[in-house]
């Protein structure tokens, strides 16, 4: 089958961190780990397991910065390589194995790409304690070989389909999933909204995870899939309180207020202006930036996760605020934490999605997301900006990574596109 994969070796590492800034053949070309061609489809490992037909596949953020090896190293023990990449899937089943209950052939379902241990062939009394509570995406297991066997040989490390080995990601034309991955999408869902499920999920996980989400004033930061996804979780699950969303181009702006923002305000006067119309004062230090008492916001996403949106959440927040990161925070030189003691802030990251306490039920995020898609109507489409063939992968991959130029938000493959 056809597939793009992704290797980490030494030499594409130097010539990615040599030439990355110079041209794109060093991250995504043929100077790179990424390569596009023929790779072997694994068989199905166990009864419970499911082959798919790829329908649609996103390119995330995170995907973005593992290749341009800007990402901190700190995850790679977790997974393995090479890899077919791509977690945000949409798929169509195309064989089921013999024990397998819930999905049939024929039906589309979103993919966990979460390794659980059900899936590296460990049985309920020996799951790890994250996986026994409902949240296989922090598996315990993740650095280590599992049970099951595919293609000869145990199941590798790795924590999600997409930087693993022995499971091949949504960035190719067929891939397998144990059964406990896969939920059923109704068919009012269009395919350019079911293939957000996953991201979706991500901030509807935080969302729900952040509850009492109190009256607010909430903040968001971020212009990117996560950021919207989060606005209109934050609607979706009934939060009626101010809402600002603080994003950077126009078309970004009308996409957060039709998810249900209150207000968009650009980085920089626009979001100082919002935080002083919380009640704010601004104070100037002897040396440094401007910091704020009074006012603020007891609730904030970062969805970015960069050194600038994570000082200025610490600054935007009330005393005894909460801050949420959700973006992929990794190495911050000079990040002042002064006011996490001196304002008494709380700090929660969130990784991925699981199962939820949902309208007195236990269900995963990707129903809850999925039944709310449905029951508000929301225009979540809109998200996706651009759609190209697999083989057309290299401009995919430089139209998610240049927003500014592209306009791009969420950038599909579609294997079946030509």
């Amino acid at each position: 089958m056809r597939a793009v994969t992704f290797n980490v070796t030494i030499p594409s590492y130097v010539i990615g961190k040599t030439l990355g800034r110079v041209t794109d053949a060093a991250l995504y070309g043929g100077l790179s780990g990424v390569r596009f061609g023929e790779v072997p489809e694994p068989d199905l490992p166990g009864r419970e397991w499911v082959r798919l037909d790829v329908l649609k596949a996103g390119i995330c953020g995170s995907d973005i910065g593992n290749l341009t090896l800007e990402s901190s190293p700190a995850m790679e023990p977790f997974g393995s390589f090479p890899a077919v990449l791509g977690h945000e899937v949409l798929a169509r089943v195309a064989e089921v194995g013999p024990s397998v209950r819930g999905v049939e052939v024929g039906q589309r379902v979103a993919v966990d790409p979460g390794v659980s241990c059900t899936v590296r062939g460990y049985d309920r009394a020996h799951r790890c304690p994250s996986c026994e509570d409902g949240l296989p995406a922090t598996c315990q297991r993740a650095g280590d070989e599992g049970l099951t066997e595919i293609g000869g040989r145990p199941i590798q490390r790795g924590a999600v389909v997409g930087y693993h080995a022995s499971l091949p990601g949504g960035w190719g034309e067929r891939m397998i999933a144990h059964q406990s991955q896969l939920h059923p999408v109704d068919d009012a869902v269009s395919d350019n909204a079911a293939v957000l499920i996953e991201p979706l999920a991500v901030g509807m996980h935080a969302v729900l995870r952040s509850r009492p989400l109190g009256s607010g004033p909430v903040l968001v930061l971020g212009s990117g899939p996560i950021a919207l996804g989060v606005v209109w979780s934050l609607r979706a699950v009934g939060f009626e309180g101010p809402l600002i969303a603080q994003m950077k181009r126009p078309h970004e702006k009308e996409l957060a207020l039709a998810l249900g923002a209150s207000s968009v305000a650009t980085p920089g006067d626009e979001a100082r202006d919002a935080l002083v119309g919380t009640g704010a004062q601004a104070y100037m230090p002897i040396v440094g930036d401007e910091v704020y008492a009074g006012g603020g916001f007891p609730l904030i996403f970062d969805c970015v996760g960069s050194g600038q949106t994570i000082s200025q959440a610490l600054r935007y927040a009330t005393t005894r605020g909460r801050i949420v990161l959700l973006g992929c925070a990794a190495e911050i030189p000079k990040l002042d934490l002064t006011f996490v003691w001196a304002r008494e802030l709380e700090i929660k990251g969130y990784q991925c999605y699981g199962d939820e306490s949902w309208r007195g039920e236990t269900l995963h995020t990707f129903r809850i997301t999925h039944d709310l898609m449905l029951e508000t109507g929301a225009p979540l489409e809109d998200l996706v900006t651009h759609v190209f063939p697999l083989d057309q992968y290299r401009n995919a991959l430089s139209t998610a990574a240049d927003r500014r130029k592209t306009g791009s938000v969420k950038v599909l493959l579609d294997p079946h596109a030509t």
